[in-house]
């Protein structure tokens, strides 16, 4: 049994990975995910997101107006959402495009799994 991306397994051997239309090996192949090119820039941006997590904690700690905390909230909300959505755009670029090349059931897997991960975001 194989193990998927999404952690189903599969009775299927292994096969070598699949490439692209032309045969040649792609960045997703290598294990290479579609924010890679933007890491840095993400956990920077998630390292803020974090501060801003620490200072809700310190607000309720300080007995902070409960409007000025939720004003917080939002914008803590507000930068997560937007994190989400830029990752959202990279994996639509590089995963589900790279699946695309490749042809065969690949793509409708991609397709169904970025469906399913809007759908989480639009229920938050």
């Amino acid at each position: 049994m194989t193990t998927t991306e999404a952690g189903a397994t599969s009775a299927e051997a292994p096969s070598e990975a699949p490439r692209d239309a032309d045969g040649a090996e792609t960045d997703h192949d290598r294990g290479i995910h579609g924010y890679h090119q933007q890491k840095d820039e993400h956990l920077k941006r998630l390292r803020r997101i974090e501060g801003q997590i620490r200072g809700l904690q310190r607000m309720v700690g300080e007995d902070v107006y409960c409007i000025d905390i939720l004003t917080q909230v939002s914008a803590s909300t507000k930068a997560l959402q937007s994190f989400a959505l830029q990752l959202l755009e990279e994996h639509l670029r590089h995963c589900v495009a790279d699946a695309a090349r490749k042809g065969g059931s690949e793509i409708d897997a991609k397709v169904e799994e970025a469906t399913k991960a809007i759908g989480r975001l639009l229920r938050t």
